[in-house]
């Protein structure tokens, strides 16, 4: 299994992890985050990161998700990626999440790519109700 390590601003990975284990109705394993906030040296926090990714790390490599590329968390992830073990994806979202905790039992590549697609296509423009609401949920 995959282990994932989000890493966000502040407590957005908390309360995406908080979120994704309401959908799937348990925390799932191997997950785990940090949080940088505007206090924090970035620096300082890499050693941190690099332990959470130790303990995530069951022997078939973890994804980072981070949030904005350019920012403080992405750039600690970035000093965190070793190819083809350690990978990491920005623009986490809550369909990003669940695409690659659904995916974690396959390759880290192809949850990489199923991460990507995720995110993607989880961002859309919501059309107006109509006669009824349309529950993901239940189909109906």
């Amino acid at each position: 299994m995959i282990g994932i390590l989000i890493i966000t601003h502040g407590t957005l990975g908390e309360s995406l992890i908080h979120c994704a284990s309401h959908m799937l109705n348990k925390r799932p394993a191997r997950l785990r985050q940090l949080g940088v906030t505007a206090q924090d040296d970035p620096v300082l926090l890499v050693p941190q990161a690099r332990a959470l990714l130790k303990d995530l790390d069951g022997g078939h490599g973890v994804l980072i998700l981070t949030d904005m590329y350019g920012g403080s968390p992405s750039n600690i992830a970035a000093k965190l990626v070793i190819p083809g073990k350690v990978e990491a994806v920005a623009g986490v979202n809550l369909p990003m999440l669940v695409r690659a905790l659904t995916y974690r039992d396959r390759s880290l590549q192809t949850i990489v790519i199923k991460a990507v697609s995720g995110g993607c296509e989880g961002v859309m423009r919501v059309p107006p109700a109509l006669a009824a609401v349309h529950n993901a949920a239940t189909g109906s």
